[in-house]
């Protein structure tokens, strides 16, 4: 098992220093569902939602989350990204939102953290937009499925 990178020597949290690392393309895919009452799932899908598009807002939240992850994850680096695709379907077998995320870039340090971010904040507009209805809404599952680039390699979940 590798060891915590986010800490130094003294046991402190720091940065980790990417400097003398290769750039190379970045990929991360993540994925992550919001389950809700049948009827708040058809107040989505019907558009009939007095707030608007929820999931066309939810997609540019979670877009939007990506290229702030920085800014909400204290170690964090400021990434150049070079696409967000935030990709979110209604479930009515499982009364449910999934969202996938992929975002990538061209760098010294992962996208993980960013495609997580995305999908994480998009099931939260959809919670924060649906909350006057249903309150039992449940975000469940956020997890990275692949990652490309960089030292480690290509990983994909099993």
């Amino acid at each position: 098992m590798s060891k915590l990178t986010h800490f130094n020597q003294s046991g402190e949290a720091h940065m980790v220093d990417v400097g003398a690392k290769d750039s190379t393309e970045r990929v991360a895919v993540t994925s992550g569902f919001i389950r809700m009452e049948p009827a708040t799932l058809d107040l989505i899908m019907q558009g009939n939602h007095k707030k608007g598009d929820v999931l066309g807002i939810a997609r540019v939240a979670g877009i939007m989350a990506a290229k702030k992850t920085s800014d909400l994850v204290p170690l964090c680096h400021p990434l150049s990204i070079t696409n967000v695709n935030v990709d979110l379907e209604a479930d009515p077998a499982s009364s449910s939102v999934k969202c996938r995320s992929t975002v990538k870039s061209v760098g010294q340090t992962g996208v993980e953290m960013e495609a997580l971010c995305a999908t994480q904040v998009a099931l939260l507009t959809i919670y924060d937009m649906c909350k006057a209805v249903d309150r039992g809404m449940c975000i469940e599952q956020v997890q990275l499925l692949e990652k490309s680039g960089g030292k480690s390699g290509h990983w994909i979940r099993e």
